[in-house]
């Protein structure tokens, strides 16, 4: 609807398409996910350029897929990406900086790198218990997350 509306040169329209591949990934529509996210990202780099935040949440909500998908090689770097661009955009200390490290945290993680996991995750609780609160709901759930790491053997 929003495209025959606003067309293709319409931000609006990459935020439909981001949306969208997010009911599609959690339906495990993957393969259609992944194609309008590509899709979304690419019109956000080519209406916003490379220093917006949408454009990082489209590295991010790549990244996310592949990291559900299992392809942590392919979700890594675009983590990365994302993160980089947060901090630069937005400052160290902004909640979406904290998701990414949150983000690339859970990805250490699924990989068993848990000391890596174990920084990111503290990284983030470091910006959401400072910005957010420490009863907020990300907060809480990164600590959940750094909790069911495995306890190192001595």
């Amino acid at each position: 609807m929003r495209l025959k509306l606003l067309g293709d040169k319409h931000p609006d329209v990459a935020t439909s398409l981001n949306n969208l591949a997010g009911l599609y990934r959690s339906q495990g529509r993957y393969d259609e996910a992944e194609v309008l996210l590509k899709q979304a990202l690419e019109m956000s780099q080519n209406l916003l350029g490379n220093k917006h935040p949408s454009v990082a949440n489209g590295f991010n909500n790549l990244a996310l897929l592949y990291n559900i998908q299992g392809r942590y090689e392919e979700a890594e770097p675009l983590y990365k990406h994302a993160l980089e661009m947060f901090q630069k955009l937005l400052g160290n200390e902004h909640p979406s900086v904290a998701t990414s490290l949150f983000n690339l945290g859970t990805l250490y993680q699924k990989q068993k790198n848990y000391p890596q996991a174990e920084t990111a995750y503290r990284q983030a609780l470091a910006i959401t218990n400072i910005k957010l609160g420490p009863s907020h709901p990300l907060t809480s759930k990164i600590q959940g997350w750094l909790n069911s790491l495995p306890k190192p053997s001595n």
